[in-house]
Parts: structure tokens; C-alpha cells; sequence
């Protein structure tokens, strides 16, 4: 029999404020990373708004602490601003030792696009090592915190920026930092979107026994920062699939509006390894299904089972040099 699809009273339209009207959210800590700007800052503003306290763990602290500031001038609640660098192992391990206390909520929601291959001091491909790798090295560097969440909230959560482009491309576990085949900045892109998702499977199996369960999240379409390094076809693309009718641009409080309901609606309070889309638990499409057949909904090789669990390995490894 096939388990119902998890479903919640907001639609595609709804924002994050929406999400949130009548909740309480103090005594809940909460990460967001990339959050000086766009989807980040305004899930930071969102959670803020209902009494969270809040970190902004960002690359640019200077740009963090304006945000900060604009967050308490509408919230009267000032995030906390502290540096961090996805693409540099050396920087989350330095954010993770610092941590002190529980943490309630992980929304790993930092992402890079790039024109070309661009490579991290270590040699590995920069859009897999930043929206991917590093935001595992950040959760599992801050299990215990988690942990001590759970324990004192009855459960913690780890939400995960996917997108829709993960229907490009499964996880190539042979080839994860393009060393044999022509590089392609979509196509990496779409592999690290997969891998968002993976991780979210992977970690409700090993952690949900601790209290965590992880999800991931399709925003939709927003007009961010994001993609300012994109080239001529990948904007060419995203034209033609808006063209298409495979998604309309939401608005960036209508595009948080899913992340905060993986991060605090009872209806994912104790399940994980979910892929959300416009508010509600996806379905799943085959993957040989296109984006003009689908424009909604997860591939199968996103929440594959044995892949997140050969990814996980795998991604232990790399970090560990």
C-alpha cells in the first residue's frame, strides 16, 4: 500500500509569515546559513519574527551584520552574525568547535552557481563542495548540539535547499568532481540539488534514533543573487522552462514559505528524508520523466535509499582527505 503523501494546510502562494502566523518560536536556536541575503535572509527574518534566536552563518560578515541589523529593526530580535565558508573544511570545523549549547533548527540553505569548473584548495568541484559537502561537514560537526536539541524540544530538525533542477542529473558517485567527463555547470549544479536530498535520506536513518530527522526543500522559482554567475543558457534555459509553463516566479517570502514549513509544522516534527514542494510532501516521478511532464515533484534517484547511503560514505571520506 502506498503511504499518503504528507499534506499542509498552505499552497504554493502562501509565505513564510503564513507559516508562522500564531506560533511561538522562543527558546528554539536556530542556523540558517547564506543568510545575508535573499531566501536565507528572509527565512532568518521569518523564524527571528516568531521569537528564535537566530545565527546568520555567512561568508561575508559585513553584509551578515546588515541584515542582522534590518532584522531587528522589524523583529526586535538581532540575529547573531558569525563567519563561515562552506567550500572550506577548515572554516565549518572552526564554526562547529565554537558552537556552545543545543541547537533546535539547521536550515542549510547556502548555495553557489557557477559559469564554469572552479575548484576548492582541495581540488574538489566548487558547487558539490559548497551546497553539498560542505553542509554535511556542518551537520555532522554539529550532531551532539543537535542531539541536545532533541532532548530538550522533544526533537530537532535539518532543513535542506534543494530545487527542481535536481530532475537534470542523479549523483554521479564515480565522477563526483568532474575529473572524467567535460564539465557542465548545470548538470554539476543539478548533481549537488540530488545530493541535498540524498542527505536528508541518510540522515533520518542514522539520526531520527536521536531525536533529528532532516528534509529537503524546493523553494520554486525565486529571483535571487543566486544567479548572478549563471551564463547565457543556463538564463536561456530557465527562460524557456518559465515559458513552458514548468514554474512561475514566487516572490522571496512566498519562496521561504516551504523551508519554514520543514522547520516547524507538527506534520514533519518526527519524519524525515521527505522532499517538499509549494508546502506540502512531493511526489515521486520516474527518472526518465521530464521537466515538461513534471514540472513538480521528486525524482526517484533523489530519494534512493542506497545512493544517499554510498554518498554519505563517500562524502566522510573526501572531508576526511
Amino acid at each position: 500500500m502506498t503511504t499518503p503523501l504528507i499534506t499542509t494546510p498552505f499552497t504554493a502562494s502562501s509565505t513564510a509569515d503564513d507559516v508562522l502566523a500564531g506560533v511561538d518560536l522562543s527558546g528554539i536556536r536556530a542556523i540558517v546559513t547564506g543568510a545575508s541575503s535573499g531566501l536565507g535572509a528572509e527565512t532568518a527574518r521569518a523564524l527571528a519574527s516568531a521569537g528564535a534566536q537566530v545565527t546568520l552563518a555567512v561568508r561575508n560578515i559585513a553584509a551578515g551584520g546588515h541584515t542582522a541589523e534590518a532584522i531587528a529593526r522589524t523583529t526586535g530580535h538581532r540575529p547573531d552574525v558569525r563567519h563561515l565558508d562552506l567550500a572550506s573544511p577548515s572554516s565549518v570545523a572552526e564554526f562547529t568547535t565554537a558552537w556552545d549549547g543545543p541547537l533546535h533548527l539547521l536550515v542549510n540553505n547556502a548555495g553557489v552557481v557557477t559559469a564554469g569548473l572552479e575548484r576548492t584548495s582541495e581540488g574538489r568541484e566548487l558547487q558539490l563542495a559548497t551546497n553539498h559537502l560542505g553542509h554535511h561537514a556542518l551537520a555532522t560537526g554539529l550532531h551532539r548540539a543537535l542531539i541536545a536539541g532533541a532532548a530538550e524540544q522533544g526533537g530537532a530538525r535539518i532543513v535542506l535547499l534543494s530545487s527542481t533542477a535536481h530532475m537534470r542529473a542523479d549523483i554521479d558517485l564515480a565522477d563526483i568532481d568532474f575529473t572524467r567527463r567535460d564539465y557542465d555547470p548545470q548538470i554539476a549544479y543539478a548533481r549537488s540539488k540530488t545530493a541535498n536530498s540524498l542527505f536528508a535520506v541518510e540522515a533520518t536513518r542514522r539520526w531520527a534514533g536521536d531525536g533529528i530527522v532532516a528534509n529537503a526543500v524546493n523553494p520554486g522559482g525565486i529571483a535571487t543573487g543566486l544567479q548572478r554567475n549563471f551564463t547565457p543558457a543556463q538564463k536561456a534555459s530557465l527562460d524557456a522552462a518559465q515559458a513552458a509553463g514548468v514554474f512561475a516566479y514566487k516572490t522571496v517570502q512566498q519562496g521561504a514559505a516551504t523551508t519554514i514549513v520543514a522547520a516547524i509544522r507538527p506534520e514533519f516534527a518526527h519524519t524525515g528524508g521527505h522532499y517538499l514542494d509549494d508546502c506540502q510532501e512531493a511526489y515521486t516521478v520516474p527518472n526518465n520523466a521530464t521537466l515538461t511532464d513534471h514540472p513538480h515533484g521528486v525524482k526517484e534517484w533523489a530519494l534512493n535509499p542506497n545512493t544517499a547511503r554510498h554518498l554519505w560514505s563517500l562524502s566522510e571520506k573526501l572531508l576526511a582527505g
